[in-house]
């Protein structure tokens, strides 16, 4: 089955408090979206990549492409108002330039994952591609380790932390099965694709993810991430 990744970068930096978008933020000499970029160029040469980025920001993008060098084959879409139109327009530019369908007999495999999420795996990868293949979809997801308190009108509970995962991407679906969940309207209860997917009807499938996959949305991540690429060097 051909491969696809879809890169969501739609971050305006609000929470890393200052006016470059994280996603543009750079670390060791590279911006972290280019980073994320290799990873997936380095785990699979031949999967296409599609780089969904605001209007905006693709004159800055492609600046730091030539100053920099970027060496990874990509396409750029154009970015919604929201990361659930984001999405809905890479797969939009698949269904069109790439002839993806949501007919069952013409299947792909689509990734989407976030921009900023420059330490995923080769293996996590490859197990969430895989797990697709055999089920349509895959969520990588680590247990909990803090312990977590529910708030209601009563106040704060205790629960229990084994009933509950964090979420990573990439998450990777049959094509067909993508295609049709994007076709639903937006509601305020898609937080990721898995999600959008379950709402109609689909069974999630999980698969373990690596911890050091973190979402660089905060000065403090920003902080880690910087020390995870020095322990990478």
């Amino acid at each position: 089955m051909k491969r696809y990744v879809l890169i969501v970068a739609g971050g305006k930096g609000l929470r890393m408090g200052g006016d470059l978008p994280k996603q543009f933020i750079p670390i060791e000499g590279k911006p972290i979206l280019m980073h994320t970029l290799e990873v997936f160029h380095r785990w699979d040469n031949s999967a296409r990549l599609v780089l969904v980025l605001p209007e905006d920001h693709q004159p800055y993008w492609k600046m730091l492409c030539r100053e920099i060098g970027c060496s990874v084959p990509h396409v750029i879409v154009n970015g919604g108002d929201t990361r659930f139109q984001s999405v809905r327009n890479g797969l939009e530019f698949l269904s069109k330039e790439m002839e993806i369908s949501s007919e069952r007999n013409k299947k792909a495999l689509v990734a989407v994952h976030d921009g900023v999420r420059p330490f995923v795996s080769k293996e996590v990868i490859t197990a969430c591609f895989e797990k697709a293949e055999q089920t349509g979809c895959a969520v990588p997801v680590v247990a909990m380790i803090d312990s977590l308190r529910e708030i209601d009108e009563n106040g704060s509970h205790p629960v229990d932390r084994s009933h509950y995962l964090a979420v990573q991407t990439p998450q990777v679906f049959c094509s067909d099965i993508l295609l049709r969940a994007y076709e639903q309207p937006f509601s305020s209860l898609f937080t990721d694709d898995a999600s959008v997917v379950e709402a109609m009807g689909e069974t999630i499938h999980t698969v373990s993810g690596n911890r050091e996959n973190i979402k660089i949305t905060t000065p403090f991540d920003l902080l880690i991430a910087q020390a995870l690429f020095t322990q990478h060097v």
